[in-house]
């Protein structure tokens, strides 16, 4: 019998071409309980293909007495039990990289799409409201020549910053680690302190993982030191904010407007955030576009392949890549 591969949602047939000769794929019903088909099929799974919204927890693992890989389609993985992965000697990977530029280049939809209007904008004309500009008509935010802030200058926020120098913005960045080659060769400025960042910045664009540090990395406190014409964009992770202090300081001018893409309690949105006008939403489109999706499915092909083959896989979390 070929290994059985589950799938909790269909995945782009670029992946699947690759694992169907050799593999049985199962996709989950969509209309039914993902847990509970989870608990009916993982006894019998040997590699399973999440997305980053479904949690697999101990539990999952316990009935999974087949599984030897949780490939996540997805570039985060803090939905998965990591310590009970190390435990049962599973193997998790995700697909980093190739949705770098997607998710960058959504970044900067949102913030010119919150800082110009673009919605209301769009509402004004399909409403056939639109009677003719004048000179105080639907002012926006001009980015170009203002300061970029970047928290957590990895992959994505790199690549927002190298974005915004075409703006001739100044970019300043805080991250975990220093980066002298974004500073020396683009002109990044390192800020150590992260609320002297929050004071300087005019769009500031979250980059960071979802962890335990990272928890409300900004709430009121963080949200009262940035400049009341700020804009706060968002494409990480929804509790990487406090959504609440978030939706006030909209609410009463704390900061201009904010750009979100990802939401606290994914995929419910509170009704005081949707009536917010200051605002713009997307539904998780980081890395929807067909080049990222596509590649992401290649990558987790590729690295069931390699789980199966015995090597080690090419995307091994960094937790489970310390080698031997």
């Amino acid at each position: 019998m070929k290994p059985k591969v589950l799938c909790t949602h269909r995945i782009p047939k670029e992946g699947i071409i690759l694992l169907e000769k050799n593999f049985e794929i199962e996709v989950l019903d969509k209309n039914l309980s993902i847990d509970d088909q989870l608990k009916e099929k993982l006894p019998e799974t040997k590699y399973l293909i999440p997305l980053l919204s479904i949690q697999i927890t101990k539990h999952h693992m316990e009935l999974a007495t087949n599984l030897k890989g949780i490939v996540n389609y997805a570039v985060g993985y803090n939905n998965i039990d990591i310590e009970a992965a190390k435990e049962f000697g599973i193997k998790v990977t995700n697909t980093p990289d190739v949705l770098t530029n997607a998710t960058a280049d959504l970044v900067w939809a949102l913030i010119l799409a919150v800082t110009r209007r673009i919605i209301e904008g769009d509402s004004i004309c399909r409403r056939n409201a639109f009677s003719g500009w004048f000179p105080e008509y639907m002012l926006g935010y001009e980015v170009t020549g203002k300061t970029l802030g970047i928290i957590g200058a990895g992959r994505i926020g790199s690549a927002v910053g190298k974005r915004g120098i075409g703006f001739d913005m100044k970019i300043i960045y805080h991250s975990r680690t220093r980066k002298p080659e974004l500073e020396e060769k683009f002109g990044f400025i390192h800020y150590p302190s992260l609320k002297n960042l929050l004071k300087d910045v005019d769009i500031l664009s979250l980059n960071v993982p979802y962890t335990e540090e990272t928890h409300h990395l900004i709430s009121k406190n963080e949200l009262e030191v940035m400049k009341s014409s700020s804009y706060l964009i968002n494409t990480t992770r929804g509790k990487v904010i406090n959504e609440t202090d978030l939706i006030e300081a909209l609410e009463t001018g704390l900061i201009a407007g904010a750009g979100l893409d990802v939401f606290y309690d994914e995929p419910f949105i509170s009704e005081r955030m949707r009536k917010l006008k200051n605002i713009v939403m997307t539904p998780h489109l980081g890395s929807a576009t067909t080049n990222a999706r596509n590649a992401m499915a290649v990558m987790v092909a590729n690295n069931i392949i390699a789980i199966e083959a015995g090597n080690r896989p090419p995307n091994l979390i960094p937790e489970l890549n310390k080698k031997k």
